[in-house]
């Protein structure tokens, strides 16, 4: 697969509300782990009816967030997407200049953080079914740091650009068959300002 653009900023409110759907979130989150994939088995992971899932690929795909793949297989009635970017980011500033704008993008970070405490809560529950290693090494933490807004953009670039050196690893090593011992893996950061 070629090298796709790397967070795709959306910066419209028709493609921010395309993608703050929960079934297209959790959509395009699966197509992202497997990379390429059907609409029948991305069905059967997100435990929908094909039609369903198939509707709501297409409006994915008509806000360029997903597009077809090439077939993985003989079968040509099969449909493959994939990702149409390296992920994507969303920037409250590009939706602050209308109050229906800036409600869009409220709405769509709300719903981003619920599924992402969904995944966090699935692992607090399922962290006994684990091994021992995995244990060990899940993280969570919080710090309070006093920051200025510069001081914080720096470290937001800082954390983002050390994500993408480990992703990149990742993507090279399953790429040469070194698949042993790995599993996806959520990193969820919010860093933001509050007042006691």
């Amino acid at each position: 697969m070629a090298s796709k653009e790397r967070d795709r900023r959306i910066t419209d409110v028709g493609t921010l509300k395309a993608l703050a759907h929960p079934l297209r979130m959790r959509l395009c989150r699966n197509l992202t782990l497997m990379q390429v994939a059907t609409a029948s088995q991305l069905a059967e992971q997100v435990d929908e009816a094909v039609s369903l899932v198939s509707y709501h690929l297409r409006k994915l795909a008509e806000h360029g967030l997903i597009e077809e793949a090439e077939p993985q297989s003989a079968d040509g009635r099969e449909r493959w997407w994939q990702p149409a970017s390296d992920g994507v980011s969303i920037h409250q500033e590009d939706f602050r200049d209308a109050p229906e704008k800036a409600a869009a993008h409220t709405a769509a970070s709300r719903l981003f953080a619920e599924q992402r405490m969904d995944m966090y809560r699935r692992w607090l529950d399922e962290r006994a079914h684990w091994s021992p290693e995995w244990n060990r090494t899940a993280e969570s933490t919080e710090s309070a740091l006093r920051l200025t807004a510069d001081e914080l953009a720096e470290l937001n670039k800082d954390m983002l650009a050390l994500l993408h050196r480990y992703d990149e690893q990742g993507r090279a090593a399953d790429a040469a068959g070194d698949t042993e011992g790995r599993e996806n893996v959520a990193v969820h950061t919010y860093a933001f300002p509050f007042r006691v």
